[in-house]
């Protein structure tokens, strides 16, 4: 296997009661993988592989069904909560439909939490599929082992930017919002990208994928695959840590290329910014900020935005689920 172009960290220091110095020397290598890819391997994040490929089988399971029994949990079942199933074609990214389908998950909230009495989107109870039973467990335990590592992975960028370590905690991800999606891409005959050229919204992506390869990742030296790595997750940053830094962290643009192959599943975990956080920049890179809409995939520049980060979330879903977002914003 050819060495990746990509770093590769090893987190576990943060993970455990390591020395200062290593932790400092993590810190450093954190600093040059957010400053010049954004993207990076993590390993050392003890994230049990026999979870994983639980997780990846059970998926499979569901994908397999007919699409009688996948409209059982379809998007539109679960309301202002945004989770469940989604068919093929039915996401769109950069207004053009993206060859795959999924399931969305998030935070699991009872009809009386506050937020959810307030009726606040993507928030609520997810959707399981009562004929993959097992799915359930899986899902929950994945997304709170995936939050654990990203909670010790911002302790690492707090040092990277000589904050504090517990200064995203505290600030943040106190009470983080937490986005879960398994997607499957079918094989195509058809040339066309799975997902086209974005970047995520809030502060960090945790990925896990199976062995299909097709993530892309754009560079200054043009476009790179990140092809699977045994054992590793993908991180990239998203708009938020982007804003927060005033650009000195970038929010990589990346898509995912079609395969006329062999199918492919893909994990990945958004650890974002508290729903009510103001995201305003870090007192010492507000003086750097400079627009940077035009160099953007979308030409919206994210240091342009005022507001909290579920402001911005609504706005960017909005034109993912076009159809669903009105259905779900009509108070009749």
């Amino acid at each position: 296997m050819t060495a990746p172009a990509l770093p590769v960290l090893d987190i576990s220091p943060l993970c455990r009661d390591a020395p200062e110095s290593e932790r400092d020397r993590l810190a450093l290598a954190i600093a040059d993988a957010c400053r010049y890819s954004g993207f990076f391997y993590v390993v050392g994040h003890g994230l049990d592989p026999a979870l994983l490929a639980r997780l990846d089988a059970l998926s499979r399971r569901f994908f397999a069904a007919p699409a009688a029994d996948k409209q059982t949990i379809a998007m539109r079942h679960g309301g202002r909560a945004w989770r469940g199933w989604f068919p093929l074609g039915d996401e769109l990214t950069s207004g053009q439909p993206d060859l795959k389908e999924g399931l969305y998950f998030g935070t699991e909230l009872p009809a009386d939490h506050p937020r959810v009495r307030a009726g606040i989107p993507l928030h609520g109870a997810n959707l399981w599929p009562a004929f993959v039973p097992e799915l359930q467990p899986v899902v929950l335990a994945t997304m709170a082992k995936l939050a654990d590592v990203a909670q010790c992975l911002l302790t690492g960028i707090a040092r990277s930017l000589d904050l504090e370590p517990d200064y995203f905690r505290r600030h943040y991800t106190g009470e983080p919002t937490q986005l879960f999606r398994i997607f499957h891409y079918p094989a195509t005959s058809r040339e066309g990208w799975g997902v086209g050229e974005h970047t995520d919204y809030g502060l960090l992506t945790l990925l896990a994928q199976d062995d299909s390869g097709g993530l892309q990742v754009k560079t200054p030296r043009g476009w790179i695959d990140a092809p699977p790595l045994a054992g590793a997750l993908v991180c990239n940053l998203g708009d938020m840590l982007d804003r927060l830094t005033g650009g000195f962290y970038r929010s990589t643009p990346h898509r995912v290329r079609g395969s006329t192959a062999r199918d492919r599943l893909s994990f990945p975990f958004f650890f974002d910014p508290a729903w009510d956080a103001e995201i305003v920049p870090l007192p010492r890179r507000a003086a750097d900020i400079s627009d940077d809409a035009a160099e953007r995939w979308d030409r919206a520049s994210v240091h342009a935005f005022r507001g909290t980060y579920g402001d911005y979330l609504l706005a960017k879903v909005a034109r993912v689920f076009p159809a669903l977002h009105a259905a779900v914003s009509d108070p009749t």
